[in-house]
């Protein structure tokens, strides 16, 4: 599939997709997370994330909602502990409206102090929220355990202290600081001419001033492995095991989502979802997770189950490790896994908002996207041996950290 590539003066980069459907999506990503925090602005991305929407030099925060809500579209967005991302969905016939009214919230936003007041409190809740889910929250606390003390180990979130100290000349220093425009990819993918396409994308993103320099993140090093138990006071008990995995750019990293798959990926088939759920009935949710950042990743397994089974599911899942770095897969368990994997990505590209974003933030840390096809086929290039080396460098027994929710 051929994009429709371009630059703008600011520095910010454009990437376009066409697509024959009547239902369009655009947005912007910007390369600025939670970890381009200070310590004490824990928490600024998410709320700027939140924020953002509540005013501009021309609309209030109701004008922002209606907007595209009118005519039945949709605007969010998200914060990662690396990216912001503004998005929309609607129908192709309003492509104008969307880039005109997301280009106002990107570059004019005032964040109107009584509106910062409110969100706050939403914030807040949001927080008391995810602390009130063990299932979610055990997440971001293993995350803390294994990148100890570093600005990426941190909550998206923040704390409800922290959010509370935000103001609006504090909101305003840290987008100057972080969001510079070589730093922002526009991602669209829908039915639109390219001439009116780059036309209207330059009317009104080129507006934006200019703002670029380097990204300069501390790098992670030094993980060290740790098994810990918090007392909690839930009805299951949650566990975490895992190990720091490999960074965006490693060569592993495509083998690395495979072995990811196979253990806990979404399929019922998984080894671990067959070893605790199907074979043992001691979990309901058994999964993986692989999280790739700029300069370092982490691995994790999840579930939950009864007390009294916690230590023979971890023993289970442990066996499964243990079978890996033994033994290289079998070429017929391996072409499986693979022709498993090649078809998942291609059902979710069938999502085209998934899409969409997924080639914005390909454009905005490798300056190009792959053809899903050349994908297909790095997949297919993947060994038992890459598989095998994975397996008893993440899930050697002496690199691997547990967190319990007891």
């Amino acid at each position: 599939m051929e994009y429709q590539i371009f630059p703008l003066k600011n520095g910010i980069r454009v990437i376009h997709q066409q697509v024959d459907s009547p239902v369009a999506h655009f947005g912007v990503i910007v390369n600025t997370g939670s970890r381009d925090e200070l310590e004490h602005e824990q928490g600024m991305a998410h709320f700027i994330e939140h924020t953002i929407f509540k005013g501009t030099k021309k609309r209030k925060a109701v004008q922002i909602i209606n907007q595209l809500e009118d005519v039945g579209g949709e605007l969010n967005a998200y914060t990662t502990k690396e990216e912001t991302a503004i998005y929309a969905t609607f129908l192709n016939e309003y492509y104008q409206r969307t880039i005109e009214l997301v280009s106002d919230i990107v570059i004019n936003s005032t964040f109107p102090e009584k509106e910062l007041i409110l969100e706050k409190e939403v914030i807040i809740e949001e927080i008391n929220s995810y602390n009130d889910s063990p299932s979610e929250l055990i997440y971001d606390e293993f995350e803390e355990l294994v990148f100890n003390s570093h600005p990426i180990a941190r909550n998206i979130l923040g704390t409800p202290e922290k959010v509370r100290s935000f103001n609006k000349e504090q909101v305003k220093q840290f987008m100057k600081k972080n969001y510079q425009t070589n730093e922002m990819v526009i991602c669209s993918v829908g039915k639109i001419k390219p001439t009116k396409f780059e036309s209207l994308i330059r009317k009104h993103f080129e507006l934006m001033d200019e703002n670029v320099s380097e990204r300069n993140r501390i790098p992670f090093n030094g993980y060290i492995p740790q098994n810990i138990e918090v007392e909690k006071d839930t009805f299951q008990s949650h566990c975490v095991i895992g190990a720091e995995a490999y960074k965006l750019t490693n060569e592993l990293r495509l083998p690395m989502v495979l072995l990811n798959n196979i253990l806990g990926g979404s399929s019922m088939n998984s080894r671990l979802n067959m070893a605790l759920r199907e074979r043992n009935g001691l979990a309901y949710n058994v999964e993986a997770n692989y999280s790739s950042y700029t300069d370092t990743g982490v691995f994790m397994i999840y579930f939950g189950t009864e007390r009294n089974n916690l230590y023979k599911a971890i023993d289970l899942v442990e066996s499964e490790f243990r079978i890996l770095r033994a033994k290289k897969l079998g070429p017929k368990i391996l072409a499986k896994s693979k022709k498993q994997l090649i078809g998942q990505l291609a059902i979710a590209n069938e999502n085209r908002e998934d899409l969409m974003l997924t080639i914005g933030r390909s454009y905005l840390y490798f300056n190009k996207v792959d053809r899903l096809q050349d994908v297909f086929q790095k997949i297919e290039n993947i060994t038992a041996n890459d598989l095998h080396k994975i397996s008893n460098e993440i899930l050697a027994k002496n690199n691997l950290s547990k967190l319990i929710f007891l």
